[in-house]
């Protein structure tokens, strides 16, 4: 295959507009919802602030420009490996090590929007993955498996984002079964539209938090707060989920693209 050719083409269709660019991210601000933890358990990422340095005015007459302060978790986020105890110890487990070839691949798109809809604590499982694939063929090694859910339409308000009472959060997720069973086919990492990659009841599986838990064990990778994964086929686009290169940094903020056919 000559390779050259082939970014040949795709550069081609990406101007005539037969491959178009999908955003999968959400506007980060100051109004950006941010996961709540128990003041017990942990402390909590501060809000997103931006701050303004010059304006085209007597600190700056010709730019204009923001000094930031916000986690590494905020907003449509990657987790990096060393994010969890289980993953602490790769040395290509933070965002300024993991290999860049490692942000870009295939993306699988099981959708759950129908069951999220009827049921905020749904949850995959292996049998709903292999029904899945029996419906749009083989997850392979090497690609992205992200969970539709229409989540993301909640997110212009904190509260009904993270869906929390006094039982907990209410939010759908995957099972600890079905994160293992997307390990064992040697996927790139596991993304969602919720505020973590985790159910909302994650923290009574076993093991707890196991989207997180087994996946940075297995030196994978997790995307959380994705959007307008309504938009992407169950199998077809690329995948480009690239963190900033923060030294040692857990996570990053980023902004997931989609790169699909219109043809289909």
């Amino acid at each position: 295959m000559d390779t050259q050719k082939l970014l040949g083409e795709v550069a081609g269709q990406l101007l005539s507009g037969a491959i178009r660019v999908v955003d999968l991210s959400a506007q980060l601000g100051p109004d950006t919802p941010l996961i709540k933890l128990p003041p017990e358990l942990a402390v909590d990422t501060p809000k997103v602030e931006i701050h303004n340095i010059s304006r085209y005015d007597k600190n700056g007459p010709w730019w204009a420009w923001n000094w930031l302060k916000l986690g590494e978790h905020s907003g449509t986020h990657f987790d990096a490996p060393q994010h969890w105890i289980s993953g602490k110890d790769y040395p290509d487990g933070a965002t300024d090590t993991i290999p860049a070839q490692n942000f870009v691949g295939p993306v699988n798109v099981i959708d759950c929007s129908k069951e999220a809809a009827a049921d905020h604590d749904f949850l995959l499982t292996v049998d709903h993955i292999k029904a899945w694939e029996a419906k749009h063929g083989t997850i392979n090694a090497g690609e992205w498996v992200v969970m539709r859910t229409d989540w993301y339409k909640r997110n212009g308000s904190e509260a009904e984002f993270l869906n929390a009472n006094e039982t907990g959060p209410h939010t759908p997720g995957p099972t600890a079964e079905a994160i293992q069973f997307l390990i064992s086919k040697d996927i790139k990492g596991w993304g969602s539209e919720t505020i973590g990659t985790d159910a909302g009841k994650a923290g009574g599986m076993e093991p707890p938090f196991p989207a997180h838990t087994l996946m940075h064990k297995a030196n994978r990778y997790g995307l959380a707060s994705l959007c307008n994964l309504d938009q992407l086929p169950p199998k077809g686009a690329i995948l480009i989920a690239a963190p900033l290169k923060i030294e040692h940094g857990t996570g990053s903020p980023i902004r997931a693209l989609a790169l699909v056919s219109t043809a289909r």
